[in-house]
């Protein structure tokens, strides 16, 4: 009988407020009657969370909701939120994969796939109806949100694209001579509305320039070096339109004018004038920090700018006004007139200023005049992102930093109320109003520990250990530690014991919270602890080559001043065992008899318990053992090493049973199921710094089932005492919860399915469309890509078309005998699917196509070879001709007449079919007209 195993899945994840790899969103809280309410608010922060979407309150430090899609594993990478409608968010992902949340039903609204590896930048326009995303393999994508379509990918850049800003010309500032002018080209411009109305698009990229694209014309206006020296990371555009600040290396700021009336006058022709220039280069900025500049942010109100680099600091700016220029104008030409004055006369002085007076204008005020240093926020950690809250009252600014320390900070900091200015004027004193970061650790978990009833979690990282109820995810407990290496639950799951990096034993009580006692228990940092089984002792290893046992005891203390005992928890040193090299891991065995250790010189050595003689050398591994466990029943010990490979050995007589390579990097923990209930005594888990857990049969040595969700290195494992679940904590930041389902794997299934995934994985790289080296690349290229998706909704409507065709014949032959007058004709043998849904060939074909999605349909088109491109008019001529969803019939029509154009051209066959579904539309357009017309003078 072939072996089934009950499967594991991820279940929960917790312990994770931010993801290094997403920015931060600032959106006001929920909407409420109550103006108190709202005033008191700090706003909602949103942020990616691996591959979920987070949304935190602010003041309350809580989770408020999670959007994930079930069908993706791929991290948040950006979250952008759409001006027409606040509900609406667009986050990109690390597969290159767009998805639009509605986030008051925190549910998908649409999906969109076109890039080859991860979305770096998401811009919605300003009406909100098309969205542009850019990416690290440099393509730029137009996305149409309400025909839910990729209308064109730019290529213009060599590198990752790291800002995108739609600039919509604003006709409106014009005069009323030109205003006129526009109107005369809106009419000869019917055909390009649509994309005339998205104006102009800004971009630049990790390449160092800066482009403006004319998405009217659909071609790259101009392009300037955007950054000095190396590569340019941010890039923002004033809340006018009038300017745009770009970031680079070295810690520099470029602030660039747009020039919005010329870009209306392109609008408004059909080429450009060659020589003018759009963009003008005002001047640098300096950073205090010299590193690279991760973001530049426009204030809403366009008074203040932010920026920041990776260290723990943000810096603002502040823009002057216009009467504070002219003031620091007059001040500059007082003192120029001052110094002339000295050198020579005064005629001439007053001459020369009077000059200076008429021909200067704030235009030509140097950079430094206008944009003036604000303030320094120091922030408690290396900001990753950061972005401007809306305040209530222009007397303060809100911040919002989202840290690479897996924290949120809100900062207020306030604004210059008065143009007057002292001498020596201080820098404002910012505040941190808000923060979250109760619910994860500022560092990597470095050790996981299950109590005995599994309903309590602790993890220890450096600074920290939390004490987790595993049933709600929520944080019980939080103890300052030091860094701390490996932690375990004593007898009772009161009391916690973490080893730190130090050599010392810290001891707390999660009742009072309370360190219980320190011990100096080792001269090197203790990476390894355990528990005897019988409750009663724990053995630790360290780097100082020892291990050391300590028993529990109970002893009675004096309370000072008074002569009243009380009852206290003390470690108690009793053994010690020196070994040759420093030791990594240590286990008892389930039985009480024996004690492994891990050295340091890639061996294992098993030792007696009571009378600490060694019992076994086993000798393998190429690199140091990381972790080891023994099974339930004392007879397997397995072992997993820096070399990737996993062991099983026999603890009888140290025999290797099996040694297999298990991951693609260092397996970091293994840990067998600690009962036989069903069988599965031995069965463990492997965790390693691929990012993989693997599920494993230790009597088969077969690999049972991958577990893949973390975006980082694991660091530790523990397995459930019942078996029903296992913790993982990674790099990422994230606990993760894994549970095990009555769902039945076979080893069989679990090959072909990841046969069947790299199949796939194969074939969609294979069809992506790459340049040949040395190729000159398109501008403007079709906006498709590929997917397993795709080429499934492809084959499904050729499958339609294949058996709908003869149908169709079939049942247009049995009509028309018919309707001759025939009698006793029998039905012709159609198939199954016809006679078991009683539908015809037409509408089984326009099922199939409507339940494509609409953002996979043209992908989904261009599968399909031209003899079949000829079926597929046969029935598009059908539908047009009774009316049947007219939208989608106009829409696949199209298309294919722009796709397959030099084909149909050059048939003769097809052009009377055309001109029938010509006719068609156009009496269908008119009926449409009509009833449009007729509704309207109704209303």
């Amino acid at each position: 009988m072939v072996k089934s195993y009950l499967k594991y899945e991820h279940s929960k994840t917790f312990g994770l407020i931010a993801s290094p790899s997403s920015n931060v969103l600032w959106t006001e809280g929920e909407r409420t009657a109550n103006a108190s309410l709202r005033q008191s608010s700090a706003g909602k922060a949103i942020v990616g969370g691996a591959e979920e979407v987070l949304t935190w309150d602010l003041k309350k430090g809580e989770l408020l909701n999670r959007w994930r899609d079930k069908d993706c594993v791929a991290e948040v990478t950006i979250i952008e939120q759409s001006h027409a409608d606040p509900d609406i968010f667009a986050v990109g992902y690390g597969d290159g994969s767009i998805r639009l949340w509605d986030s008051r039903i925190a549910t998908v609204i649409v999906s969109f796939n076109g890039h080859r590896s991860a979305v770096t930048v998401l811009a919605f326009n300003q009406a909100g109806s098309h969205l542009a995303s850019g990416s690290k393999d440099t393509d730029i994508i137009i996305w149409d949100l309400i025909a839910e379509t990729g209308l064109y990918k730019l290529r213009g850049h060599e590198n990752q694209v790291t800002g995108l800003k739609f600039l919509q010309h604003k006709t409106a500032q014009t005069t009323s001579g030109e205003g006129e002018a526009d109107e005369e080209t809106d009419e000869g411009h019917l055909g390009n509305a649509d994309a005339d109305q998205l104006g102009f698009l800004l971009t630049t990229s990790k390449d160092a320039r800066i482009k403006l694209w004319d998405l009217g014309s659909q071609h790259c206006v101009e392009t300037h070096l955007a950054q000095s020296n190396g590569e340019c990371w941010a890039l923002d555009v004033a809340p006018d339109d009038t300017g745009c600040i770009t970031g680079g290396n070295d810690g520099e700021l470029k602030i660039w004018s747009i020039d919005l009336r010329g870009l209306s006058d392109i609008a408004r022709q059909s080429g450009e004038n060659a020589n003018r220039r759009y963009l003008k280069e005002r001047g640098s900025l300096y950073r205090q920090s010299k590193d690279r500049t991760i973001a530049a942010r426009f204030h809403p109100q366009g008074k203040h700018i932010a920026a920041h680099g990776s260290e723990k600091a943000v810096e603002l700016w502040r823009i002057r006004s216009e009467v504070e220029v002219q003031k620091t104008l007059a001040r500059k030409r007082k003192r120029r007139r001052e110094k002339l004055l000295a050198a020579q006369g005064e005629k001439q002085a007053s001459e020369l200023v009077n000059g200076e007076e008429t021909a200067e204008d704030i235009s030509a005020a140097d950079l430094t005049d206008v944009i003036v240093p604000y303030v320094i926020v120091r922030t408690s950690g290396k900001v990753r992102s950061i972005d401007w809250g809306r305040g209530r009252t222009s007397k303060t600014l809100h911040l919002l930093a989202a840290n690479t320390n897996n924290e949120l900070e809100l900062y207020t900091i306030p604004t210059k109320q008065s143009e007057k200015k002292s001498k020596a004027e201080d820098p404002p004193e910012y505040n941190r109003a808000f923060s979250v970061n109760l619910p994860g650790h500022r560092t990597d978990v470095r050790s996981i520990a299950l109590s005995s009833d599994d309903r309590m979690l602790a993890s220890a990282s450096n600074g920290s250990l939390k004490i987790w109820n595993t049933r709600t995810q929520t944080c019980i407990r939080t103890l300052d530690c030091g860094y701390a290496l490996c932690s375990s639950f004593l007898p009772g799951d009161k009391i916690v014991v973490v080893g730190n990096r130090n050599g010392e034993l810290e001891v707390f009580d999660i009742a009072s919270s309370t360190p219980i006692e320190t011990v100096k228990a080792h001269d090197g940092p203790i990476w390894t602890l355990h528990v005897h089984p019988e409750g009663k002792l724990m053995a630790t290893g360290s780097a100082d080559k020892s291990c050391k046992f300590f028993n529990f005891e109970v002893v009675q203390e004096d309370i000072p001043g008074t002569e009243r005992t009380t009852p206290r928890f003390k470690l108690v040193h009793t053994r010690a065992l020196k070994v040759s090299d420093d030791i990594l891991s240590l286990r008892f065995s389930p039985d009480s008899r024996l004690v492994a250790l891990s050295l340091l010189d890639n061996t294992v050595k098993v030792f007696f318990v009571d009378t600490l003689k060694l019992f076994l050398n086993l000798y393998g591994h190429k690199l140091p053992v990381l972790s080891m466990d023994i099974s339930y029943d004392s007879k397997l010990i397995v072992t997993c090493s820096a070399d990737k490979n996993v062991r099983i050995w026999g603890l009888d007589f140290g025999d290797c049973h099996k040694a297999f390579f298990a991951h693609q990097d260092s397996v970091m923990q293994v840990a067998f199921v600690p009962h036989n209930q069903d069988g599965n005594g031995h069965h463990f888990f492997s965790a390693s710094k691929d990012r993989m857990i693997k599920y494993w049969d230790g009597d088969k040595f077969e690999q049972v089932q991958k577990l893949q969700g973390h975006h980082g290195e694991i660091w530790a494992m523990t397995v459930s005492r019942t078996g029903e679940f296992l913790v993982t904590a990674s790099h990422d930041k994230s606990i993760r919860i894994w549970q095990q389902t009555d769902e039945q794997i076979f080893l069989e299934e679990e090959r072909e399915k990841e046969l069947e995934e790299l199949y796939e994985n194969t074939l969609t790289t294979s069809l992506d469309q790459t340049d040949e080296p040395g190729e000159e690349k398109t501008e403007v290229v079709s906006a498709g890509k590929q997917t397993s998706e795709t080429l499934m909704a492809g084959e499904k409507i050729a499958e339609a078309l294949e058996i709908g065709i003869p149908d169709l014949e079939a049942m247009r032959e049995y009509n028309d005998a018919k309707a001759r007058g025939a009698t006793n004709i029998a039905l012709p043998d159609r198939h199954p699917i016809f006679l078991y849904t009683n539908t015809t060939a037409e509408s089984h074909v326009l099922s199939v196509i409507q339940k494509i999605k609409a953002a996979a349909l043209q992908d989904a088109l261009l599968v399909l070879p031209f003899h079949q491109v000829t079926q597929l008019f046969t029935f598009l001529e059908i539908w047009a001709q009774r009316q049947w969803n007219i939208p989608l019939t106009c829409r696949v029509l199209f298309f294919m007449l722009k796709i397959h154009h030099k084909q149909i051209v050059a048939s003769k066959t097809m052009r009377p079919m055309l001109d029938g579904i010509r006719g068609s539309l156009r009496e269908g357009m008119r009926r449409q007209k009509d009833e449009m017309g007729f509704n309207l003078a109704a209303l």
